[in-house]
């Protein structure tokens, strides 16, 4: 099956359609699906990109990409903007040692805040602060902006099916474990 995108009357063959008739010939002696290369090359373009666009709403705000993805994991939690440094620390998938000089960074620049636990002063909870959200929600904000771009050629039927297939990798993806 040939995949391109018909633009008015005239079909446009994509990168990953290139990609396919360069290398299926190649692979004689092992199985080659023109679908699913098609389809993985294409995750994989899209996830370029929106590594791209993430990296420019980062670089546009002036924070770092540790900055951002420790302020990240902050604010998308139950409790936005608040978390136990081991909490964050495993959801970053890092060691605790590791992560408290990405807290000093943070904390220096006036983006979080540590506080002691109220009820056992020895435990420390991490907090943002009213900065540190501020410059999360310009990110994010820049971010989104490049998500609805990537997304406006499909309308919303085409987004809600596509959502739905994803959803059914990735749930394959959890129940393997991963």
């Amino acid at each position: 099956m040939k995949y391109s995108r018909t633009i008015g009357a005239v079909e446009k063959d994509d990168w990953a359609d290139r990609h396919v008739a360069r290398w299926r010939d190649h692979w004689i002696d092992v199985a080659f699906d023109d679908d699913i290369e098609a389809i993985t090359v294409r995750i994989s373009r899209i996830m370029k990109h929106l590594r791209t666009t993430k990296q420019e709403a980062v670089n546009a705000v002036g924070l770092q990409d540790f900055e951002y993805d420790t302020l990240h994991e902050l604010m998308i939690r139950d409790t936005p903007g608040q978390a136990s440094p081991s909490a964050l620390a495993e959801d970053l998938g890092m060691s605790n040692a590791g992560l408290t000089g990405r807290l000093d960074s943070l904390e220096k620049a006036g983006w979080i805040q540590r506080r002691a636990d109220p009820d056992d002063r020895r435990r420390v909870h991490v907090e943002t602060t009213t900065a540190g959200t501020k410059i999360w929600r310009e990110a994010m904000a820049l971010r989104g902006h490049y998500e609805d771009d990537l997304l406006a050629g499909l309308n919303p039927t085409e987004r809600k099916t596509l959502a739905g297939l994803l959803k059914r990798l990735t749930l394959a993806l959890e129940d393997d474990g991963q």
